[in-house]
């Protein structure tokens, strides 16, 4: 097995949509609460690393076991097994390890912080898992794109930050006596979804741009996406409403001081970012137009990333 067919066959190219959240979700914690834990940050990216890559490699082994369609770009070109660069038994292995060391890590990570982080982890671990095996996979189903979306923008996101400032009680679980008590600071909470819309939007319209650019291929090998119950056309118009939404919640957090005003420069993405709508609106191509959808990501999280060291910057030494 070479180095190349492994990062091929857990997509390495793809990571930055769990990496970005990864990043904005500690750049907020060390911007709106000023702390960091620089260990925890560290097994956490182990951790959520692993796991991307497992479940980005059992998605692909799955495909390639129940593919009906065995030629194409989908089946011989972006899939390792299905090139004949891994074989199965070296595809369950590299799963097997990855998964090990997701678990070990993210076990670390909840041991030094609390129970939230071990819940969450569980029920990430879960849903990655489900996403790509069981009777009725998620990514065969209409509802991929919202759980991408809500688990790699939102729960990174969300994780990045409370792992930072879990002590400051904003989650707080308490069993004494038999009463359980559960207390949210509401408030935060919110802060911390709407700042993570962005994110949100732009991997879930990732997958939705792979689902329509997929529709024909899909509907053979028996995998019912969001496009195939809506259409293609209406799907296009909902990735292109799931952008507008991410600029709408973008300048909400600036007019709420959720975010710092120089925020507002990251809003001028949106012409490059929808220059990119309307020409993949015009054709949906795995191998040539799908990647737009991931600039446009790209793009909306380095202008994310940008202005949060900004106002980091301008916080800490101005």
């Amino acid at each position: 097995m070479s180095v190349k067919a492994f990062l091929k066959y857990v997509e390495i190219q793809t990571k930055v949509a769990s990496i970005f959240p990864f990043i904005l979700g500690t750049l907020f914690a060390i911007y709106r609460y000023e702390t960091v834990r620089w260990e925890n940050v560290a097994w956490m990216l182990l951790s959520l690393l692993t796991l991307d890559m497992a479940t980005t490699a059992l998605n692909n082994y799955m495909d390639h076991k129940r593919a009906i369609k065995r030629h194409g770009y989908g089946y011989e070109v972006h899939n390792a097994l299905g090139g004949g660069q891994l074989s199965e038994n070296q595809g369950r292995w590299i799963i097997l390890l990855l998964v090990l060391i997701a678990v070990s890590s993210g076990i670390v990570l909840a041991l030094k912080t609390d129970i939230l982080v071990l819940l969450i982890g569980m029920a990430s671990f879960a849903v990655a898992i489900l996403y790509s095996w069981g009777p009725l996979p998620i990514s065969r189903t209409p509802l991929g794109e919202i759980t991408s979306g809500m688990f790699m923008g939102f729960v990174i996101f969300f994780l990045a930050a409370y792992i930072n400032i879990f002590e400051l009680g904003f989650v707080v679980f308490q069993l004494n006596d038999f009463y359980f008590h559960f207390v949210v600071n509401v408030k935060e909470i919110v802060i911390l979804f709407m700042a993570s819309l962005p994110l949100v939007a732009g991997i879930a319209n990732i997958m939705l741009a792979n689902n329509i650019c997929d529709i024909e291929d899909d509907i053979v090998n028996k995998r019912y996406t969001l496009p195939f119950y809506i259409g293609k056309e209406k799907a296009l118009w909902v990735f292109a409403g799931v952008y507008g939404i991410a600029y709408f919640s973008w300048l909400l957090m600036i007019i709420l001081h959720w975010i710092p005003l120089i925020g507002a420069i990251a809003l001028l993405t949106a012409i490059p970012v929808f220059q990119s709508v309307k020409t993949f609106f015009k054709s949906q191509d795995k191998g040539k137009t799908f990647v737009l959808a991931v600039k446009s990501f790209v793009l909306i999280s380095s202008a994310y990333v940008a202005i949060m060291v900004i106002a980091i910057a301008i916080k800490w030494f101005f």
